[in-house]
């Protein structure tokens, strides 16, 4: 050939002319068409149809494999593609393209080779060898993988396979079960409480005090000795719903280390619907908190030696120094007494094991139970009388006169007022306390009023406590709180418990 306008030269034009002239005949002569359409056409019915027996006459079905005939040494296909090497008496399955063994053809049948599978000739990958067949898709493209993939949809369903050469078909995953509802709020009493059972609305804030802020719960646990503690501290749905801060505040605290290491739970209410009661029940824990820390030493020493009288008029003393110390801040701020106060209850663990003495104490509302061979017991006295065994090695003396006056000790004076306290007020809450012997397997409760109302108002709820409480161990934190907020009909204010069990 030559450039277009150019003149041909007979020495470059002459193999063109030797293969394309009028004289030389066609080097694989068909009886039947041989456009590109055709062959696609025949090799789609021949896959179609299973096998060369059902192909139209004149149709390509199979390609020669060189070296099959012998003699030539330049042998010529029969059919439209060449194809590599394969041995006599080598089938392609219809399919899956592997070789299966069986009795060899006869002389010529490899000419016309079983099956749709066309080879053809290129470098294998690695791990094929020649004997690997590899299929001729009718997009030209040719890979061994191809020979071991089903057919596109348009090529019709496959011809049956034997069952060794059909491939185990993988086990249908089961359903997925639906996953069931979470499990209602539980509650109890006659109907569904009136709020919601999450939180709705957070307290506002001022941004130069955000110190005043208070959790919606609080969470603690700790394990001294032979007792197991868990305490927490929930905002009711009440104040959830108004978007009001907690009440109750809930201290947790140690003091000292080893066998000498006294505990101190301390939970304080502020005055309803009084702003700042958040505060106020803050304080007098922190107050209560630094007057037994700085006496912890003297107070673990009393108990271990059931010191009752020395330990209740103590505790008298402090407690009504630090609610002085509340009122003193009342008027500092130029508030009422009574618009800035809190009650106050308490309860002291020491941390030797072979001191079983539990002391309460406190002022205000609220209540304490122990829980004994699967029966509750309120062990919280009405004002002037004792309820309850007397402990053995204690002192049985009420805490007040029949006039109200308050003891010290045994020898009846009356205490003094509290230089904290700017001038006498209303008559005020009790003061309270109680010391008692722990048994193995004892559950000791002291929680606020917000807990002990619906302990002593539903008969259904100190049942339900009592069957979750009395399993051989201890509840966790988060079972703790899910026993302590168990709503009731009726009873939405804050919630405040610390429990203690006994090994």
């Amino acid at each position: 050939m030559s450039q277009q306008g150019g003149r041909p030269t007979g020495h470059e034009d002459d193999w063109w002319g030797q293969l394309y002239d009028d004289t030389t005949e066609d080097t694989g002569p068909t009886t039947g068409p041989d456009s590109l359409d055709d062959r696609f056409a025949s090799a789609a019915g021949t896959v179609r149809t299973g096998g060369p027996a059902d192909a139209a006459p004149g149709d390509a079905v199979s390609a020669d494999v060189p070296g099959d005939v012998p003699g030539d040494a330049e042998p010529r296909a029969s059919g439209p593609v060449p194809g590599p090497r394969r041995e006599p008496g080598e089938q392609a399955d219809r399919w899956a393209g592997e070789p299966t063994g069986g009795p060899r053809p006869p002389a010529g049948a490899a000419d016309h080779p079983a099956g749709p599978t066309t080879f053809l000739p290129g470098p294998l990958p690695a791990g094929f060898d020649e004997r690997t067949p590899r299929a001729h898709t009718p997009g030209g493209r040719t890979s061994p993988e191809a020979a071991h993939t089903a057919p596109s949809p348009e090529d019709g369903p496959p011809a049956p396979t034997t069952a060794t050469d059909r491939a185990p078909a993988p086990p249908e995953a089961p359903p997925a079960p639906a996953e069931p509802p979470p499990p209602a709020e539980p509650y109890l009493g006659s109907g569904p409480p009136t709020y919601d059972a999450e939180p709705t609305a957070l307290p506002a804030a001022d941004p130069d005090g955000l110190d005043d802020l208070v959790a919606d719960t609080v969470l603690d646990g700790a394990r001294y000795g032979t007792c197991t503690l868990r305490a927490a501290s929930v905002r009711g749905d009440s104040a959830r719903f108004r978007g009001e801060p907690r009440r109750d505040s809930l201290l947790t605290a140690r003091f000292g280390s080893g066998d000498q290491a006294l505990v101190l739970v301390a939970v304080a209410t502020g005055a309803r619907a009084v702003p700042g009661a958040h505060r106020a029940a803050a304080e007098v824990c922190r107050w209560i908190g630094r007057a037994v820390g700085r006496s912890h030493a003297r107070l673990a020493e009393d108990m271990r030696a059931a010191r009752r009288e020395d330990l209740k008029s103590g505790l008298h003393r402090l407690t009504d120094r630090s609610l002085g110390r509340l009122r003193a801040s009342a008027a500092e701020q130029g508030l009422a007494p009574d618009e800035y106060a809190a009650g106050l209850r308490c309860l002291l663990l020491p941390a030797d094991p072979a001191c079983r003495v539990r002391v309460f104490f406190g002022v205000g509302p609220g209540g304490l139970f122990r829980l004994r061979d699967g029966a509750w017991q309120d062990l919280e006295p009405p004002v002037g009388e004792t309820a309850g065994a007397p402990v053995v090695g204690f002192g049985t003396r009420p805490a007040e006169t029949p006039e109200g006056d308050r003891l010290t000790m045994d020898f009846g004076i009356p205490t003094p007022p509290s230089p904290y306290e700017p001038a006498p007020g209303p008559p005020r809450e009790p003061f309270r306390f109680r010391a008692s012997l722990a048994r193995p397997g004892d559950t000791l409760l002291m929680c606020s009023d917000g807990l002990a109302g619906p302990l002593r108002g539903e008969p259904r709820l100190p049942a339900h406590l009592a069957a979750r409480w009395s399993a051989p161990t201890p509840p966790g934190l988060a079972a703790f709180l899910a026993d302590v907020r168990i709503r009731v009909k009726g009873y939405a204010d804050d919630r405040t418990a610390a429990a203690v069990w006994e090994a």
